[in-house]
């Protein structure tokens, strides 16, 4: 087939529901989209442990302590689950890793907040984690059989994570004053982050029309940051929790929560790396990245010993 009828026939197979896999025909702009997306994925999810691991030593419990533990472990999971998926177009891991911290390639800017105290693991694990799901789930039905696939798991672990913070936030707001301060002062600070995790308007987006008629996508960023305003308005007035938005009104017609304008600048500013801790992040990365280079070769050389043991047998 000509590469005008290979284009024909991939659409037909992404209008059928079918999955690409690694070794089938695509364009290269569906490969080179892919790529970003799937590497920036798991990037965040590597540099997502940070805020939270500063505050293992600090947990208020053992419980606590114990569930945070297991929710960066998941993260890093999550992180190797998709540097995987990523590496079956080809590309070796060690290169997307130097992307990231050269700055060629981008993770999530909600990363780039601090974490101040105890009140903001919750927030994180509410409103972060709980917009992650709403958009991993649409993940789960993209086009790409390996991005797919992880997706599956990723969602199940993610559940389990927006729980863990929105329980927290519901015991500080069942707490003293100062407790349910700490929680209303965390929600004000991550409210609108979160919000930009979904990306900037679908009219503005340069990636959103192509990623959707290739179902990478299958639902645009208003669409999903709508669900989850839906959702997350209802959950912090149940706890007691006051929006930080004095726009945020119902609309019985459409039965939708209509929300204020975001800060596009401040997105912006903190994606073009110049957010709270951008630099703190990646020095981090780079600094632990480098000591666990002895830990790296020794797995290689441990594993061609493995091979050669194995050729001889």
């Amino acid at each position: 087939m000509t590469d005008e009828q290979k284009l024909v026939h991939f659409q037909e197979r992404i209008d059928a529901g079918e999955k690409i896999e690694p070794k089938d025909w695509m364009p290269e702009a569906y490969r080179k989209t892919l790529l970003r997306q799937i590497s920036q994925h798991a990037h965040s999810e590597v540099i997502g442990m940070q805020p939270e691991g500063n505050w293992v030593l600090r947990a208020p419990s053992l419980r606590a302590k114990k569930i945070l533990l297991a929710k960066i472990q998941d993260e890093g999971g999550h992180g190797l689950y998709l540097y995987s998926a990523a590496e079956t177009f080809g590309i070796d891991r060690s290169e997307m890793i130097e992307q990231l911290q050269t700055g060629k390639a981008k993770y999530s800017s909600v990363f780039n907040y601090p974490t101040l105290n105890w009140a903001d693991i919750g927030a994180i694990g509410w409103l972060v984690d709980g917009a992650a799901i709403v958009n991993q789930t649409m993940l789960a039905k993209c086009s790409f059989g390996p991005y797919a696939r992880a997706m599956v798991r990723i969602c199940k672990e993610e559940g389990f994570h927006q729980r863990q913070g929105y329980e927290i936030m519901a015991k500080m707001m069942a707490g003293t004053n100062e407790q349910k301060a700490m929680a209303q002062d965390a929600m004000n600070r991550w409210w609108w982050p979160s919000l930009m995790m979904f990306g900037p308007h679908d009219s503005s987006s340069a990636h959103t029309s192509e990623s959707m008629k290739w179902k990478i996508k299958v639902e645009s960023n208003d669409s999903l940051r709508q669900r989850f305003v839906n959702r997350t308005v209802e959950q912090a007035h149940h706890i007691g929790l006051t929006v930080p938005d004095l726009n945020l009104t119902y609309n019985k017609e459409t039965r939708n929560w209509n929300f204020g304008d975001i800060n596009w600048d401040e997105f912006w500013t903190v994606v073009n790396g110049n957010g709270p801790c951008n630099h703190q992040r990646i020095a981090h990365h780079i600094k632990y990245h480098r000591e666990g280079e002895w830990v790296r070769e020794a797995a290689v050389a441990f594993g061609k010993k493995q091979q050669k043991q194995n050729s001889l047998n």
